[in-house]
């Protein structure tokens, strides 16, 4: 449990909540309910283990902070609780309610056990993948997997390190039982759609003759089967530029060839090689109180960049 005053609660309050969720009590000395809600909250804090944070504000002492969530929220009373999570307000209650109501409150926005032990894993992973250590990566990406089955990012990463390791069965059958999530829907996911692609194209590759390709191309420009095959045989060698090239000369030359199959494949390469944007951090303004951090900008990658604009001049 952690007090928060104008002093802190930037870096208790709005970047913390980027990590885990931090449940904010706003109370005073004179309320009444508020020395009953607060035990309840502490008791549930050591039993929650670790799986949000629980801070408190004294309304009398920091008024600046508990009038502008008051505001937010329509709220003119206290004991008033806020839920901040990804460095935001998100959701409260109001009063000295039962137990059992705070539980389902927070197990609403608060993780289970194995998505934080997963999302551990996943942070030590892409550590050790930063240092090159693909192999020792596999290994927490694996148990981050097998601990939380839901983690799209950890799989998307262990798929990934799979590949690039040459290890393609054992990605076939990590990625299986989310292949349906990958699916053209309405609302695919972009990185599992990315993984769909690289895979498809090990199967489409097999027994190609890229020299024979490259020759059934020279002869026509317009040989958009073969140009495609050669591309998915460069991305299964993670030749990656070397297969947007070739993407991008079918695009070029025939935006709609095979139900944009160029286009789709161009971007999932893009989408293999984009790197997880960080976590929004919060950002102080003078003489100003932000309760709402701030979205993090993503590192720019040139080489991303360039064929990202090269895809733009194709399609625009």
């Amino acid at each position: 449990m952690i007090d928060i005053t104008l002093q802190n609660f930037e870096a208790e309050l709005i970047v913390a909540s980027q990590q885990r969720p931090v449940l904010l009590d706003i109370w005073a000395p004179w309320c009444g309910p508020c020395r009953t809600l607060g035990p309840i909250l502490e008791k549930l804090e050591t039993a929650y283990a670790g799986r949000f944070t629980l801070a408190k504000l004294n309304s009398d002492e920091v008024p600046e902070i508990a009038t502008q969530l008051s505001q937010m929220f329509g709220v003119r009373s206290i004991p008033f609780c806020v839920m901040f999570a990804g460095g935001q307000p998100v959701d409260g209650f109001v009063g000295a309610i039962p137990e059992a109501q705070i539980r389902e409150f927070l197990d609403k926005h608060v993780p289970a056990g194995e998505e934080l032990e997963a999302e551990a894993d996943v942070a030590e992973a892409q550590a050790l993948l930063a240092d090159g250590d693909l192999e020792s990566a596999l290994t927490k990406l694996a148990h981050a997997v097998q601990t939380d089955p839901a983690n799209d990012a950890a799989r998307f990463d262990y798929v990934k390190a799979l590949l690039e390791l040459g290890l393609l069965e054992d990605a076939r059958a990590a990625f299986a039982p989310v292949a349906a999530k990958a699916a053209d829907t309405l609302v695919p996911s972009p990185r599992l759609a990315a993984l769909a692609t690289w895979l498809t194209a090990f199967e489409a590759s097999a027994g190609a003759a890229p020299a024979a390709l490259q020759a059934a191309i020279t002869a026509n420009k317009r040989d958009f089967d073969a140009r495609f095959t050669l591309a998915q045989t460069h991305l299964a060698g993670q030749r990656f530029t070397e297969a947007m090239d070739e993407l991008l000369e079918i695009i070029m030359r025939d935006k709609a060839w095979n139900g944009e199959a160029a286009r789709k494949a161009y971007v999932a390469i893009l989408e293999l090689l984009t790197k997880p944007a960080p976590k929004a951090a919060a950002e102080a303004k003078s003489g100003t109180l932000e309760l709402a951090g701030k979205a993090a900008v993503v590192q720019s990658d040139p080489l991303i960049d360039s064929y990202r604009r090269k895809l733009s001049m194709a399609l625009f």
